[in-house]
């Protein structure tokens, strides 16, 4: 007799053997199977995310500083039938432990080979790129293994030469001798525009000054010229008044004498 088998979505039921001598292997994923006693063995394989550590411990970078780097990786055994085959060629009968005790050789391995390749100042500025170069060279090595990387990222880079901190003060004060440069550039270009708008006003200024004086002038001149044709006017007003108060008197006498 047997006995019936049953998994979930998150794990394999890896089934080989059986009645009449069979080899045959099978995988099962979210599903049964049938095990025949004696002559059937049937093991699982668990698909859950596996979260590892990989730590790099004082490894020389390109220019011979020793960094440590520490990330955290999230892995899992891949679901296709042939890749899940692989994996259960590798690790079936072994425990979860040792299972990523083996993914996580094989990450250190590439994270220490890559940081030699690297400046201290290419691995801490661009952390991203780091990690993602390490995840795209141990990919195929553990996907050979049926594993998959699902992500990878760099947590801590640290020195115990004060490396990394001497950078640091490094950067800080080049962004505050930036920012000083900024404030005296900000500064500088706020005078010249203050002295230009002063300028302007003062362009401005001396036109319509220029301009009230023009008026002024000519306000004058016409004045002048209308005060000489009123006192004309009068002086002939005055002079035809005279002479024909004159011609009148005139007259008079001549009337008198007759």
């Amino acid at each position: 007799m047997g006995n019936i088998h049953t998994v979930g979505p998150n794990e394999a039921l890896i089934v080989s053997g059986g009645c009449c001598g069979s080899t045959k292997k099978r995988t099962i994923v979210g599903g049964w199977a049938w095990a025949w006693w004696l002559v059937t063995d049937v093991q699982r394989l668990s698909l859950e995310v596996m979260t590892l550590n990989p730590m790099c411990e004082m490894v020389e970078t390109a220019q011979g500083v020793p960094l440590t780097v520490t990330g955290v990786a999230q892995c899992k055994i891949m679901k296709a039938d042939e890749l899940l085959g692989t994996a259960s060629e590798q690790f079936l009968g072994k425990s979860v432990k040792e299972i990523k005790m083996t993914i996580l050789q094989t990450l250190e391995g590439h994270l220490r080979a890559i940081l030699g390749t690297l400046t201290v100042e290419e691995v801490y500025k661009d952390r991203d790129q780091f990690a993602a170069l390490v995840r795209e060279v141990a990919a195929p090595d553990v996907g050979r293994m049926g594993i998959e990387i699902l992500s990878f990222t760099i947590k801590d880079v640290y020195d115990d030469v004060q490396y990394l901190q001497s950078l640091g003060k490094a950067q800080t004060a080049s962004v505050k001798r930036d920012a000083d440069a900024g404030v005296a550039e900000a500064n500088r270009d706020a005078g010249i525009r203050e002295a230009e708008c002063e300028k302007s006003a003062m362009d401005v200024k001396y036109s319509t000054d220029t301009k009230i004086e023009d008026n002024a002038r000519m306000y004058k001149l016409q004045k002048a010229n209308f005060d000489q044709e009123i006192n004309t006017a009068k002086a002939e007003s005055q002079l035809a008044y005279e002479l024909q108060a004159a011609k009148i008197r005139q007259r008079i006498r001549n009337e008198e004498i007759q």
